[in-house]
């Protein structure tokens, strides 16, 4: 990708239009005194640096992806984070941190990776007892998942649901409209016509069917001393 165009683009801040949600979830937990957070899959950081925001915590974020980790140090900088937020090159399916390492776990878009209770399960472990599990995940299979929490050792404190046409309005609108703006700038770049076309195409594909792109959070809490059958 042309280094102008990727600068241009920057899909954090139309994804930022979404931090109101990770906000809500957050303020349904109860006031933890510099919790010690996980954020599993957390890409470039935009909820990342928002929990650090809104808590007194440490957080460590982990994500396979060191570009985009690459993104985030450079916003942990920025934001004068650097002695509470940590960014870690780590896979979902190899998270190596002693039992019972954290307060919360956060988990936005990322465990559809590993699976819904695949994910629970073997999450649980790095809680402390009583610890907390937030999971933003698509809409699809509700109440399946709802069912699973408590089989997993979970409480539920709460779920909600972003607004039907939330991803739409929030993120994939205005994003179509800056590819837009970017088509007719760089008309004479084919390659750069080419990126900004696979944007366009995924646009298009949520376009045609914007309330199918609803999530979910689900707010859980791990619960102590509980026989759960796999």
């Amino acid at each position: 990708m042309p280094k102008d165009l990727m600068a241009e683009i920057n899909r954090d801040r139309f994804r930022e239009r979404l931090n109101k949600y990770t906000r809500k979830a957050f303020q349904m937990l109860p006031k933890l005194e510099k919790p010690r957070i996980l954020d599993i899959g957390c890409g470039s950081g935009v909820p990342t640096i928002e929990l650090a925001r809104v808590s007194n915590g440490e957080i460590i974020g982990i994500d396979i992806d060191q570009s985009l980790l690459g993104k985030l140090n450079r916003k942990i900088e920025e934001e004068g984070f650097l002695n509470r937020v940590k960014a870690m090159e780590c896979s979902l399916f190899e998270i190596d941190f002693p039992d019972e390492s954290f307060d919360i776990i956060w988990a936005e878009g990322s465990i559809s990776t590993i699976g819904f209770e695949r994910g629970l399960r073997e999450w649980k472990r790095l809680l402390k007892i009583n610890g907390f599990l937030v999971i933003h995940d698509d809409i699809k299979n509700l109440s399946d998942k709802l069912k699973k929490i408590p089989n997993c050792g979970y409480k539920l404190i709460n779920h909600f649901s972003l607004p039907a046409d939330a991803w739409w309005t929030e993120y994939y609108k205005p994003l179509e409209i800056q590819i837009k703006e970017l088509r007719i700038e760089y008309k004479n770049d084919p390659e750069a016509l080419k990126i900004l076309k696979k944007y366009q195409n995924e646009i298009d594909t949520v376009k045609k069917n914007p309330e199918g792109y609803g999530s979910v959070f689900y707010i859980m809490q791990k619960l102590q001393n509980v026989d759960v059958h796999i």
